[in-house]
C-alpha cells in the first residue's frame, strides 16, 4: 500500500496569510505533487504475450511507418515492430560517464519505452528468429547493439539486416542475408556519444557560472557558432572601398557589344572580378575620354569549347544545400521529407514502395544495377549523344561509409511526372530534385562555347566575355546555370563604332553571412560533423538563442551568442590544447572517430586522450571572471500596463520590446520595421505602410502597419514598382522581382564580373 502523504501544515498557513503570488504558486505546486502522491497506487504492469511471434521471425525497425511498409512486403511469416528510435541512452540528468573506470557509460531505458521493451522481450522469447533492422548507419548500428543487449541476442549471431532502400527486392534480399552487428561502428558511435557528453556536461556548467544559467556548449555546435561569429566580426570590421565600373557600348553594323574597361597602359585594372584599380571618378573620366578620343579596334577574338561535366548524385549535405537553394527548404525539413520518401508511399499496382535510397550518407557510390537501369532509361529517352560510352563514377572526399549508396530514386522509371499526383507537393519537389540529379549524373557532359573579345582604344584595353550552349548534354534534365550571354564574333583588326560610355560608382561589399546551406557546406569542407548531425546543428543554435535568421534567411549571432563564443574562444581556441572551437581540432576528432570504425584505433584511447587535454583546460577556465551580458537597450517609453521602462530584448526570433518589470509584468510587443513602401491595399487612401513582422515560427512576413484595420500580408517583400503587364505591385523574392497577380518576372543585375 502506498504511504499516506499529507500536505505540509506550514504550506497551509502560508497560503492563507500571504498575498504574494509567487508563494501561492509555489504552494499550489506542492499541493499538486502531494495530491498526486496521495492518490498514487502501485501501477499495474501491462503484461505482453509473445504468442503473436510464435514460430515466426521478429523484425525490429526504428520507425512505425517503416514497420507497416515491411509488414506488407514480408507477409505473415514475420512480425514487425518498431523501437521508435533509441531504446537505451545516457540519462539527461547527469553526465553518466564513469571517468575513473575507463569512461564506462551508464545506459538506461529511455523514458516512456518500458512498454516497448516489454513487448519486444515477450515477442523475442517466442519468435524462432530475431532480426535487428535499424537504420544502416552508425546510429542505427548502436540501436541494434542496444536491442541485442536488452533482448539477449548473441552478438555472434547473424541478426543484423540493413535496408538501403525500401523495395520488395531489396528488403527480401537483406532478410535472406543477415550479418552480425558491426561492433566497430558501435564503438565509433559510442565514442562520439561519450565525447559529446564530456564536452556538454563540463562546458555547459562552466558557462552557467561565468555567463548565465541555462547555456550550453557542444563539440560541433561550438565550431558552428564560432564560424558565424567570425564572419560577423569580418562584416562589422569591413571598410568599404570605392571603385568605378566603366562600360563602353560599341557596334559594328548590326552587331552590338558591351565592353568593360579592364586595362590602362597594359596594366590590369581588375582584381577579384571587380575593377578595384579604378579608384575614383577622375580616373573613370580619364578612361572614358581616352576611349572617346581614339578608334576602338578589335585586338583579339577567342572562341574555346569546354565541357561541363555533370555533378555527382546527391549525398546528404549536397541534397540539403540544393534543396535550400532551389526549393527554399531548411535542412531539417529536407530530411523529414526525405525520410518519408525513403519509407515509402502507396503506389497503384505496386503497393507501399520506398521512393529513394537511404538519405543519411556521405557516399557517392551507385550500385551496378542502378547504373544499368539509369543508362537504359537515358538510352530509351534520348539520342546516343546523351549517353556516355561508360558509366560516370564519383568518389567522395575522405572516408565515406561506402556500404551506403548515394541518394537516388529506387526505380528510375518512376519519373517525377508519373509521381506528381501520388506525392504531396513538397515530396514531389524533393523527389524531382533527387531524380533529376541522379539521371543527370549518368549523362554526357554539356559543351559550352566560351568567347572573349579584346579591344583597344589608345591606352585603354577592354574586353567582353560571352557564353553559348553548343550541346546541352546533362542540361536536358538538370539546370546548367549558364550566366553569360551569346557574343557575336568579331574579326581581329576590325574597327568598332563608339556608341556610348557609362561610369558607375560602386563600393566593395563585406562577405555574406552564412545561410543554413552554406554553413553546412563549410562544416563539411572543414571535416566537421557528419550527415546525421547537419540538420540539427543550426536548430540547436536557434534553440539556445545564440543565432537568429535575418530577412535574407542568413544567420546572424545574437549578443548572447557573441558573448558565449568570445568566452569559448579565449580558453578553447587554437592556442589551447583542447581547442573546442577550432575547426582543425574538431576535424581531427572526426578523423579519429572514422579510424575507430576502420579498426585503426581503440575507442578508449581516443576518449582518454581527449579527456586528458579537455579536463585541465576546463580547470584553467574556471579561474575566469564572470562575464556580464550586455544590458537591454531602453527605448525611452514607459510600459502601458505598469509604467516601468520598456527595453529592447532579443529572443530566438529577433528583437522585441519588453517591460523591465518582468516577471510581474509580461507586456511585450514586436518591433515594427518599415520597408519604405506604401501598403498596396490601403496606402493611397489611408496611408498604411509595409512593415516586417515575424510569425510564431520565426518566419519573416510583411504586413500593413494599420493591422487589424488593414489585413494585407505577404511572405515576399512588396515594392513600389508596378507590373508592366497588369499594374499590380511587384514583390521581390531572392534577387527576382515578380508579380503576384500575373506571374511576370524580372531578374535583377547581380554581378560586376567580366
Amino acid at each position: 500500500m502506498a504511504a499516506k502523504i499529507t500536505k505540509p501544515e506550514s504550506a497551509k498557513k502560508n497560503v492563507k496569510n500571504s498575498d504574494d503570488k509567487s508563494v501561492r504558486k509555489t504552494v499550489k505546486k506542492i499541493e499538486k505533487k502531494t495530491d498526486n502522491a496521495k492518490s498514487a497506487a502501485p501501477r499495474k504492469t501491462k503484461s505482453y504475450s509473445g504468442a503473436a511471434a510464435a514460430g515466426k521471425t521478429l523484425v525490429i525497425v526504428e520507425s512505425p511507418s517503416k514497420a507497416k511498409t515491411l509488414g506488407k512486403i514480408l507477409g505473415p511469416g514475420y512480425v514487425i515492430r518498431a523501437s521508435v528510435g533509441h531504446i537505451r541512452d545516457l540519462p539527461r540528468s547527469r553526465m553518466a560517464i564513469d571517468i575513473e573506470h575507463n569512461f564506462e557509460p551508464e545506459y538506461i531505458l529511455v523514458k516512456g519505452k518500458a512498454n516497448i521493451k516489454n513487448e519486444l522481450t515477450a515477442l523475442s522469447q517466442s519468435a524462432k528468429n530475431v532480426l535487428l533492422a535499424s537504420d544502416p548507419d552508425r546510429e542505427g548500428e548502436a540501436i541494434a547493439w542496444h536491442l541485442a543487449e536488452l533482448l539477449n541476442v548473441s552478438l555472434d549471431k547473424a541478426c543484423r539486416v540493413r535496408f538501403y532502400e525500401i523495395t520488395e527486392r531489396a528488403v527480401r534480399e537483406a532478410v535472406k542475408n543477415p550479418t552480425v552487428i558491426d561492433l566497430r561502428k558501435v564503438d565509433a558511435q559510442q565514442a562520439r556519444r561519450i565525447l559529446d557528453r564530456l564536452v556538454g556536461y563540463t562546458l555547459s556548467p562552466l558557462l552557467w557560472q561565468k555567463i548565465r544559467y541555462g547555456l550550453s556548449a557542444g563539440r560541433v555546435q561550438s565550431v558552428a557558432l564560432d564560424l558565424i561569429c567570425v564572419r560577423e566580426k569580418e562584416i562589422t570590421e569591413f571598410k568599404p572601398e570605392e571603385y568605378w565600373s566603366v562600360t563602353i557600348a560599341a557596334k559594328a553594323g548590326t552587331r552590338a557589344y558591351d565592353l568593360k574597361v579592364d586595362k590602362l597602359d597594359g596594366k590590369n585594372l581588375w582584381k577579384n572580378s571587380q575593377p578595384l584599380m579604378i579608384k575614383d571618378e577622375a580616373m573613370a573620366d580619364t578612361l572614358l575620354h581616352e576611349v572617346k578620343s581614339n578608334v576602338i579596334k578589335v585586338s583579339e577574338f577567342r572562341l574555346k569549347e569546354s565541357q561541363r561535366k555533370p555533378q555527382p548524385p546527391f549525398k546528404t549535405s549536397s541534397m540539403q544545400q540544393e534543396a535550400a537553394r532551389r526549393l527554399g527548404l531548411s535542412p531539417r525539413r529536407t530530411m523529414r521529407i526525405a525520410q518519408d520518401l525513403y519509407e515509402g508511399v502507396d503506389l497503384p499496382g505496386r503497393g507501399h514502395t520506398g521512393m529513394i535510397t537511404y538519405m543519411r550518407t556521405d557516399s557517392l557510390r551507385l550500385a551496378d544495377e542502378a547504373l544499368s537501369a539509369c543508362r537504359g532509361y537515358i538510352d530509351s529517352r534520348f539520342d546516343k549523344r546523351y549517353l556516355p560510352a561508360k558509366p560516370n563514377f564519383y568518389a567522395a572526399a575522405g572516408l565515406s561509409q561506402d556500404a551506403h549508396e548515394a541518394i537516388r530514386p529506387t526505380d528510375v522509371t518512376l519519373t517525377p511526372e508519373l509521381m506528381k499526383n501520388t506525392l504531396s507537393p513538397e515530396q514531389f519537389k524533393l523527389y524531382d530534385l533527387i531524380w533529376r540529379r541522379f539521371v543527370a549524373s549518368q549523362m554526357a557532359s554539356a559543351v559550352v562555347a566560351n568567347s572573349t573579345l579584346l579591344a583597344e582604344a589608345g591606352r585603354v584595353g577592354m574586353r567582353q566575355l560571352g557564353e553559348s550552349l553548343i550541346f546541352e548534354g546533362y542540361g536536358a534534365v538538370w539546370p546548367l546555370d549558364l550566366k553569360g550571354e551569346r557574343l557575336e564574333k568579331a574579326d581581329e583588326g576590325e574597327t568598332l563604332t563608339f556608341t556610348s560610355g557609362n561610369k558607375e560608382q560602386k563600393f566593395t561589399r563585406p562577405p555574406a553571412r552564412y545561410s543554413e546551406a552554406t554553413l553546412i557546406k563549410t562544416l563539411e569542407e572543414d571535416g566537421v560533423g557528419r550527415p546525421s548531425t547537419y540538420a540539427t546543428i543550426v536548430d540547436t543554435l536557434y534553440d539556445r538563442g545564440y543565432v537568429e535568421k535575418n530577412e535574407e534567411k542568413r544567420l546572424a549571432p545574437t549578443s548572447l551568442g557573441m558573448t558565449v563564443d568570445g568566452f569559448l574562444k579565449k580558453y578553447f581556441d587554437s592556442e589551447s590544447v583542447a581547442a573546442i572551437v577550432d575547426t582543425g581540432f574538431t576535424a581531427q576528432m572526426e578523423k579519429e572517430l572514422d579510424e575507430i570504425e576502420e579498426n585503426k584505433r581503440k575507442w578508449l584511447d581516443v576518449v582518454s586522450a581527449f579527456w586528458n587535454v579537455l579536463s585541465p583546460t576546463v580547470e584553467h577556465a574556471k579561474s575566469a571572471e564572470r562575464i556580464p551580458l550586455p544590458a537591454p537597450e531602453p527605448i525611452g517609453e514607459p510600459c502601458p500596463d505598469c509604467g516601468e521602462p520598456l527595453v529592447k530584448k532579443r529572443g530566438r526570433f529577433g528583437e522585441f520590446i519588453a517591460c523591465t518589470g518582468y516577471p510581474s509584468c509580461k507586456y511585450t510587443r514586436a518591433i515594427l520595421e518599415t520597408v519604405g513602401v506604401k501598403c498596396p491595399k490601403c496606402g493611397s487612401k489611408e496611408g498604411g505602410e509595409i512593415v516586417k513582422r515575424r510569425s510564431k515560427k520565426g518566419r519573416t512576413f510583411y504586413g500593413c502597419s494599420r493591422y487589424p484595420d488593414c489585413d494585407y500580408v505577404s511572405w515576399n517583400r512588396p515594392t513600389d514598382e508596378k507590373c508592366p503587364n497588369c499594374g499590380a505591385a511587384l514583390q521581390i523574392k531572392g534577387k527576382t522581382l515578380f508579380c503576384p497577380e500575373c506571374g511576370h518576372k524580372t531578374r535583377e543585375e547581380t554581378s560586376d564580373a567580366l
